[in-house]
């Protein structure tokens, strides 16, 4: 299911980016808000039947069509919410609060991320909770019931907020010349995908900002020295006790949401582009020693292999930092109409590293190997956090007509 999802993202994204950027903005974020809903209650109903039917195997349960209907839809429900989030976070929140406001834009990218943040670990706890007091088809219905009584209510306070805004995120009727280039009769829908794709991968290597997005990506392919089942699978296998693995993945989270307190501050004082090298640098310089104890052999007793988790815990800090940062970074950047092309086909670019750097952990699947992916891990900070200040240091005409209200110009 990872894999496919992760699939129809790389292929999927550009295309949908395109559509969200030549219909009118509140019509194509309901309409997707109504995709995702759909697909959720499939993906609801199909795990829920799958809980009625027979224990079978592997092989044979790949080949069910409830299977093929929960994987289909887990990837349009995936793409759909990509979608939604870019527009959220690259088209929107830019529109109301404007990239000539880097302040504003900057505490506007900070409280965004932090409710995402607070509602991703208040959903898994109460999840949690509820799993642990009633059984999965029961905890799965309440699930579905919520997402019913979500669905209104998110389709009402997006019309509030662009009425609030006094329709500043109504847009233009598409041009003509796109209108022809979407009919039936011109073109197949194959080759309108695959035109799609070409023109979102050529603008994104054409923005103004590339360096600071490729940073961004390259962040992607640090799979082993973060958070995830890597961590989890090599703490498990050095004996650590189960209640430190969960604290240590309860406090990276906690700096994800402390990050964005810091994130505003660091935009506020340094300006935008020096407190994303401050983000970036941070991280690399912590992920740096961190990697250096780990190489020290020292990690077969519990005072090291602790100071080694602190570490990526602090490093977290500087991640998330420049996520916001660098997001508000490309906001300013990238133009609105191109806005959700760009962002979607940066998601699938991000993906596909994310894609590439799991499959070498499952080609180099011994505990043994850890060392060397968590060098790769490191590599690929390092090396976004050269791309972006090599950027900062020699920057052009265009950076410096991009970002002239920042104090590094």
């Amino acid at each position: 299911m990872g894999f496919f999802t992760k699939l129809a993202i790389v292929v999927g994204g550009p295309l949908v980016g395109k559509l969200m950027d030549h219909f009118p903005r509140v019509a194509a974020y309901n309409c997707l808000s109504f995709i995702q809903t759909a697909a959720q209650l499939l993906s609801v109903a199909m795990i829920i039947h799958a809980h009625t039917v027979p224990n079978a195997f592997a092989s044979s349960v790949l080949l069910r069509p409830w299977f093929v209907a929960l994987v289909l839809a887990g990837a349009v429900e995936r793409l759909s919410g990509l979608a939604l989030g870019v527009a959220m976070e690259r088209d929107w929140v830019v529109l109301l609060a404007g990239t000539n406001r880097p302040i504003a834009l900057a505490q506007a990218n900070a409280v965004l991320s932090r409710i995402d943040l607070l509602c991703e670990i208040a959903g898994a706890s109460l999840f949690g909770i509820l799993l642990s007091k009633y059984d999965p088809v029961t905890c799965l219905k309440l699930a579905a019931g919520l997402m019913i009584w979500a669905l209104p209510v998110v389709v009402v306070l997006t019309w509030l907020t662009n009425k609030l805004s006094t329709g500043v995120l109504d847009r233009a009727k598409p041009p003509q010349t796109y209108c022809r280039t979407f009919r039936p009769d011109s073109e197949s829908i194959v080759e309108i995908g695959v035109d799609s794709i070409k023109h979102g991968w050529m603008e994104y290597m054409q923005q103004p900002v590339l360096p600071a997005s490729l940073a961004y990506v390259l962040l992607y392919f640090n799979v082993v020295l973060a958070p995830g089942g890597l961590m989890t699978a090599f703490l498990t296998q050095r004996g650590l006790n189960p209640s430190i693995i969960g604290g240590f993945s309860g406090l990276c989270a906690f700096m994800g949401v402390a990050a964005t307190f810091i994130s505003s501050n660091l935009v506020r004082r340094l300006g935008i582009l020096k407190a994303g090298a401050v983000g970036l640098i941070f991280q690399a310089s912590l992920l740096t020693v961190a990697v250096a104890v780990y190489w020290s052999g020292t990690l077969s007793r519990q005072t090291p292999l602790l100071f080694f988790l602190c570490l990526i815990v602090l490093s977290r800090l500087g991640h998330m930092s420049y996520d916001v940062v660098g997001a508000q970074i490309l906001q300013t950047g990238i133009p609105a109409s191109k806005a959700n092309l760009i962002g979607t086909t940066e998601v699938s670019v991000a993906s596909l590293a994310e894609f590439v750097m799991l499959g070498v952990a499952i080609i180099a699947n011994d505990v043994s190997h850890f060392g060397f992916l968590a060098t790769l891990s490191l590599f690929s900070v390092v090396g976004a956090a050269w791309m972006f200040c090599r950027w900062l240091v020699n920057p052009t005409d265009e950076q410096r007509s991009l970002f002239s209200f920042d104090p590094q110009f």
